[in-house]
């Protein structure tokens, strides 16, 4: 643990800062992504929501109709995450330039460690400061990044200083600065067990770690063993790097089982997108298309191809989609379920061939210039005819 420099970084108000860098007029203004509130009466909750409407007591989780009775002058907008991870992309590439060693936590949040790198980046806070001016400078958002040599405290440092921030934790002064925080900062410390540890007279995590691993394994089994070593800022989980993605794919389920021909091409096209769109995100391409049918009954069937080429074009995806699909559809056979999967990897930046034809270059640029499109008018903004 003694060599980990593990940093925990977390974009601020991730969604509702894209929406106001993408749009002048909400810059300052409260916005909530989530949910239609219907004037008071919908049903779904808040995504994020900006610090102008965390003023209002806004915040994630909440129902969306509690959001619009606090604060009904608010921007509220629909989600946009093929943007928001277009951007997260953008976000975790930096990342890599620092490091290699970058563990993904959610679409706007992760750990990296920074131990190794310094004859690179110099000392880790002056590579964190780093990191968040590129982000600042290249994506105009910020982060608040926290660094310590043990996981669970990086993150606690993380969410400490937000929004804007970065604060380091010294080994030495570890446990200076976990025993004064309020109990619930530990993972694996929720309503439940914080409650249960009230009865105690357990308010702070100082309170916790003046307790005996016996007396809190009488109350809390192994949690309690848990509980006790993070308390004494004891916590061996280093950073893991994300598994290698094995495939991309998209599935449809009808409302209503269907033997509609061109209604399930036009699916096909569609999920064919939606898998080229996440390859081309991905910066993915593959050479083994497969296609999944269910039918009325739930029997399923699959049926592939492999390429003589590597592929992300839409064209190329639904071209083979359908073939297959040709191959095993019979008249009057109900469908209840289609898919589109995309696998057998390489990077997109890897050239197969020195000559490549004009058509694949002409192929690339349309391409390109619809992800441009969606990037900024959202998923839903230009599709392809079949």
């Amino acid at each position: 643990m003694s060599e980990r420099i593990i940093a925990h970084i977390d974009m601020d108000a991730f969604f509702a800062s894209i929406e106001q860098r993408d749009d002048p007029k909400l810059r300052g203004q409260p916005v909530v992504v989530g949910a239609d509130p219907q004037k008071g009466h919908g049903r779904g909750v808040v995504s994020t929501c900006s610090y102008e409407a965390r003023k209002f007591g806004i915040h994630s989780a909440m129902p969306i109709s509690q959001a619009y009775a606090r604060c009904p002058h608010a921007y509220f907008l629909p989600p946009r995450m093929a943007q928001y991870s277009h951007v997260s992309r953008q976000v975790f590439s930096i990342l890599h330039d620092f490091t290699p060693d970058v563990e993904p936590i959610s679409i706007d949040e992760a750990f990296f460690d920074l131990a190794g790198t310094e004859k690179l980046h110099g000392p880790a806070v002056k590579a964190a400061a780093r990191i968040k001016e590129r982000i600042r400078e290249e994506l105009y958002l910020t982060a608040s990044i926290g660094i310590a040599p043990v996981k669970m405290i990086a993150k606690i440092a993380s969410d400490i200083c937000k929004p804007d921030g970065l604060l380091e934790i010294k080994k030495d002064s570890l446990l200076e600065f976990l025993w004064p925080l309020d109990v619930g900062k530990l993972w694996g410390v929720g309503p439940k067990t914080k409650e249960a540890l009230a009865r105690m007279n357990i308010f702070k995590v100082g309170d916790l770690a003046r307790l005996s691993e016996d007396s809190l394994y009488q109350v809390f089994g192994d949690n309690g063993l848990h509980l006790y070593a993070l308390a004494h800022g004891i916590d061996p989980r280093g950073v893991e790097q994300a598994q290698e993605v094995k495939s991309v794919s998209h599935e449809h389920t009808f409302e209503k089982d269907s033997d509609d021909k061109k209604m399930l091409y036009q699916t096909l096209l569609i999920l064919s997108e939606k898998v080229s769109r996440r390859l081309r995100l991905d910066g993915l391409q593959g050479r083994t298309i497969t296609l999944k049918v269910r039918l009325k009954g739930f029997k399923t069937y699959t049926r592939a191809v492999t390429l003589p080429q590597m592929t992300n074009f839409v064209d190329d995806i639904f071209l083979h989609a359908r073939t297959l699909f040709d191959g095993l559809y019979v008249a009057g056979t109900q469908v209840r379920l289609l898919g589109v999967r995309v696998s057998g990897f390489q990077s997109a930046y890897v050239q197969e061939s020195l000559f490549e034809d004009a058509q694949h270059d002409k192929k690339e640029r349309v391409h390109q210039a619809v992800d441009l499109i969606k990037n900024k008018f959202g998923e839903r903004s230009i599709h392809r005819a079949r």
